[in-house]
């Protein structure tokens, strides 16, 4: 079927790719493709001599690859970028672009079940191929795990009663979709905040279901030695547990923590950010409301 809705509307899109400081014969990687909307932004500033390598786990978003002699895509997890950069001969690059979070088109794809909005079968897998579905976590894992999972992923107050809810409620019939899922937590769904609460039940499943944290500090540790000196990363992050792990990460080198300091206090990190955060503007904002949370950090390799 034909899809006529926008893909993914690219976030942020000029201040990232300008964020990154194109040099026309440079090799850069967009992350996270989707759509493609930053990739095309990048080729439009590449000139004959650049390269652009694109990731995309999801296998709808290859539907949308670019015919350019320059662009190579890669239907596979951005954790695995110094894996695959090195198979096509690639060991240093000179920016990294990345846009974390769910692509429109995943919400928008009731079967894929990323969206509170529609009834659907509980799965919210990225990699389509991937085992590990959201039916695996709400129906296998153990009170505790299913605590964490809502503690750590959602910063839900509630989560030990909502673990306990769910692990009760299950030894009666599995859990198999978003409406039986609503009716097993409604207590905890107030009427006024139902969609807040809802969204973040809904993020900490997905996040644990493909290791977005884990993935996310996987990238980030390989950007010291994928990046030449003077490259730079580009990340949009739409929440506060990656995007504090990306602050931490270039201010520190480290997810936390202090970084070691010599005698004098001194320490060495191989990053330095560029500039300060960036949000969207209001403009963008009523164009594309997905926007709203979106935060964009720069770094430099010193």
């Amino acid at each position: 079927m034909r899809m006529t809705m926008a893909y993914h509307n690219a976030v942020l899109l000029k201040e990232t790719v300008d964020g990154l400081d194109i040099k026309p014969d440079g090799i850069y990687v967009d992350v996270t493709f989707g759509g493609g909307g930053h990739s095309k932004e990048i080729l439009s500033r590449l000139g004959k001599d650049g390269k652009l390598f694109a990731f995309d786990q999801d296998k709808d978003a290859l539907a949308n690859s670019i015919d350019d002699d320059r662009f190579v895509l890669i239907n596979e997890n951005f954790r695995f970028i110094k894996r695959f950069l090195r198979f096509y001969g690639v060991k240093e690059v000179d920016g990294v672009l990345a846009d974390f979070g769910v692509s429109s088109h995943q919400f928008d794809v009731a079967e894929r079940g990323f969206s509170t909005r529609f009834e659907a079968d509980l799965d919210m897998r990225m990699n389509q191929q991937n085992t590990l579905s959201a039916f695996g976590v709400i129906n296998t894992y153990d009170e505790e795990q299913l605590k964490q999972v809502f503690y750590q992923y959602g910063e839900l107050r509630q989560a030990p009663a909502m673990a306990r809810e769910i692990v009760s409620e299950r030894t009666k019939e599995e859990i198999k979709t978003s409406k039986q899922l609503k009716a097993v937590l409604k207590r905890f769904l107030n009427h006024k905040k139902e969609n807040k609460v809802l969204a973040q039940i809904y993020q900490a499943i997905r996040i644990e279901v493909n290791q977005e944290i884990e993935a996310l500090k996987e990238l980030l540790l390989q950007m010291p030695e994928i990046l030449k000196k003077g490259g730079r990363l580009a990340f949009i992050s739409y929440h506060s547990l990656e995007d504090r792990l990306v602050k931490r990460f270039i201010r520190n080198g480290l997810f936390e923590g202090e970084p070691e300091r010599d005698v004098f206090g001194n320490y060495e990190v191989p990053l330095k950010k560029v500039g300060g955060l960036i949000i969207p503007s209001q403009e963008e904002i009523k164009i594309n409301s997905r926007a709203r949370s979106a935060k964009l950090r720069i770094a430099e390799k010193i």
